[in-house]
């Protein structure tokens, strides 16, 4: 946990040290770190972990509590953003994102083996690619396409949700493809793609808010608006609590699914951000304060088990 805690400290820093010193160029190399894991991450993980998942019926309960714990989150940062704090329709997609989206593979992975140890990560596994990746691939993208900047119309809208979204195409084809096609190998190369991207993605994390910070003529770390609060609260709050009262009241879900769905905010929000034209300042200050809280629980956590 400590490990974890220092590489997204790390590369955070490295992100805000870069852009302070290169400017647009961190940024363009930012937006391309962005496009590889959306175009080349997310897509090969999506395929072969997909590809060789065997459910079993009390793991798809848990599934399922897990996907209507996320979409409430989602409904509710809707109205949220749209009646409580009036934002504009970019914003209220970011808040959308960051409150249902959960980064259960760039932190949720390496938070749960070294909180609960190796036996409980196909578990986590389990959760991100069902849950995750098909909330990402369905409704992340879908609320990109209806809440960004890239195409007025209804139209446009449909048509980037299909031209920008390559893991979608994965994860039917990994459903449609014989498990033969995902040998243990390729699945576990999968899952240190993951892995590697933890750097990866909190560098950019770190570009963004030194980009945002400059531009808004803020400081670092970014201010707790009422946006960021209200994503903070709704995304680290709502998953897991509908989930916890699912598991107490019909059928008992492991814990790891509880720590997968209080995750901070996806990393993978920043790539829909960033592709759509959302409000990039308001995701990238979410993913960063619900990270250090996740973090901070997670090093006392540690130390008390």
């Amino acid at each position: 946990m400590i490990a974890l805690a220092a590489v997204v400290a790390v590369f955070t820093a490295i992100g805000l040290g870069a852009e302070r010193r290169f400017g647009d160029r961190a940024d363009r190399l930012g937006q391309r770190l962005m496009s590889f894991l959306l175009w080349v991450a997310v897509p090969v993980v999506a395929f072969f972990n997909i590809a060789s998942l065997e459910l079993s019926v009390p793991v798809g309960a848990g599934i399922g509590f897990a996907f209507l714990a996320h979409l409430t989150s989602f409904g509710l940062a809707y109205a949220v953003g749209t009646w409580v704090l009036r934002l504009e329709r970019p914003a209220v997609g970011s808040l959308m994102l960051v409150a249902g989206l959960s980064n259960s593979g760039f932190l949720g992975l390496p938070f749960v083996t070294a909180l609960f140890g190796f036996d409980q990560l196909p578990l986590a596994v389990v959760y991100d690619v069902v849950v995750s990746l098909t909330l990402l691939v369905t409704v992340g993208f879908s609320v990109g396409a209806a809440f960004g900047t890239v195409g007025e119309r209804p139209r446009d809208r449909v048509l980037s949700f299909f031209a920008r979204n390559p893991a979608l195409y994965a994860s039917v084809a990994g459903l449609l493809a014989p498990a033969v096609l995902a040998p243990d190998w390729a699945v576990d190369a999968s899952r240190v793609l993951v892995l590697a991207s933890v750097p990866i993605g909190f560098f950019a994390v770190g570009v963004v808010l030194s980009a945002e910070a400059r531009t808004a003529g803020t400081g670092f770390p970014p201010p707790i608006t009422s946006p960021v609060a209200a994503a903070v609260l709704l995304k680290l709050a709502v998953p897991p609590a509908v989930l916890l009262a699912l598991s107490a009241t019909l059928v008992e879900v492991p814990g790891t699914y509880l720590s997968q769905a209080a995750m901070a905010a996806g990393i993978q929000t920043l790539v829909v951000s960033s592709t759509y034209g959302l409000d990039r300042a308001l995701t990238a200050a979410a993913i960063a304060w619900s990270t250090v809280l996740v973090l901070a629980v997670g090093l006392v956590a540690s130390f008390l088990v």
